[in-house]
């Protein structure tokens, strides 16, 4: 019988954490410990946790990074497994129960489930919906057969203690900890398992703002753990490299294909408006049968999945500047020694007073 602590790391999330902790109370295995980590908060963080009856570990000034105030509170956890949970996070009832079993095979090191969007009232929540539901039901599931998932989503990943404290706890080397571990400990031998049956709602940004902070600070740490890892992961997990290098390759040839309609109008007699159908149906092609898939196994709305799909090209779109921003800064003028690259963990909500994270390698 596995026995489980949960990790909230939050900084003024007073109004998005009662949801996630009442989410970890009506769990169909209850956690046996829940731990609010306060993360210097302003607003009424500490007190919304301590009535709902956990756990309130306060650190005596802001940490910086998600990582660092998850690693404030492990000292404190004593069951074989730990859960990392987002404060804006909701989990379903029977997250705990589904994701445990996996951790029967002792190498199993670490263990996420499917992640969607809580909210879709906005252009950026619809385009980032639809994103999830097309990574989860079409990347993950083949990589997961793979053996070599990409990562194991911080905002809900479970943990084998024991790995986590020989590596040292959450890493704080670079800025997305969740994908640093799940590389790490591929590329030790151990697993990194996705479990689709097990699904968590994310609050996703609302706003442009928050988005840019929150996809610059994603590219720029897949970046980093390109820097940090791709030798390794060619050497001791090799079809984890090809997923790594072929999301490279996204990145770079993504403007190819987004000016393709102009490039047929301008070398063909083909007019404008042809070159884009041709472009369009080739992307619906491509993308609406994992939706249509996702939507079947969800049991959402499907005229609803598929009418997100335009606004997904808003995302793609800061998706694609801040991933060149990524290439150029973390993975040219880092090595050269002309930049620090992204050190400060940015949430991106407009009461987030950043304080520097630790270095990144």
């Amino acid at each position: 019988m596995h026995t489980i602590t949960v990790i909230v790391p939050a900084h003024n999330e007073e109004e998005g954490l009662p949801a996630t902790l009442e989410s970890l109370a009506s769990q169909t295995v209850p956690p046996d410990r829940v731990l609010v980590v306060d993360d210097a908060s302003t607003d009424r963080t500490g007190e919304v946790a301590a009535s709902h009856g956990v756990t309130v570990l306060r650190p005596p000034r802001n940490l910086g990074s998600k990582a660092k105030a998850q690693n404030y509170a492990l000292p404190q956890c004593d069951t074989d497994l730990v859960l990392a949970v987002d404060a804006d996070t909701v989990l379903a009832p029977d997250y705990i129960e589904t994701v445990l079993p996996v951790f029967d095979d002792p190498g199993v090191s670490v263990a996420a489930g499917t992640v969607r969007t809580r909210h879709t009232r906005t252009l950026w929540e619809r385009g980032r919906s639809t994103e999830y539901l097309f990574g989860f039901h079409w990347h993950r599931p083949i990589q997961a057969r793979a053996n070599s998932p990409m990562v194991c989503s911080g905002c809900c990943s479970v943990f084998r203690r024991d790995d986590l404290m020989a590596f040292g706890g959450f890493p704080e080397r670079t800025i997305v900890e969740d994908m640093d571990y799940t590389w790490s400990q591929q590329i030790a031998g151990r697993r990194a398992v996705y479990v689709s049956d097990a699904v968590a709602l994310a609050a996703d940004p609302e706003d442009l703002t928050y988005l840019r902070k929150q996809v610059w600070r994603w590219m720029a740490g897949f970046c980093q753990n390109v820097r940090l890892h791709l030798g390794r992961l060619l050497l001791h997990k090799p079809l984890l490299a090809v997923w790594v290098l072929l999301a490279l390759l996204e990145i770079l040839t993504a403007p190819l294909w987004w000016a393709t309609p102009f490039v047929i109008t301008a070398t063909t007699d083909q007019p404008p408006a042809l070159a884009f159908l041709w472009w369009a149906g080739a992307e619906l092609l491509l993308t609406t049968p994992p939706l249509i898939y996702a939507a079947l196994r969800r049991k959402l709305p499907l005229t609803g999945v598929l009418l997100n799909i335009p606004c997904v090209y808003a995302t793609k779109a800061v998706n694609l500047v801040y991933a060149w921003k990524a290439l150029i800064v973390e993975l040219l003028l880092v090595p050269l020694h002309l930049s620090r690259g992204l050190t400060v963990y940015e949430k991106g909500r407009a009461d987030y007073r950043p304080a520097p994270a630790g270095g990144v390698s």
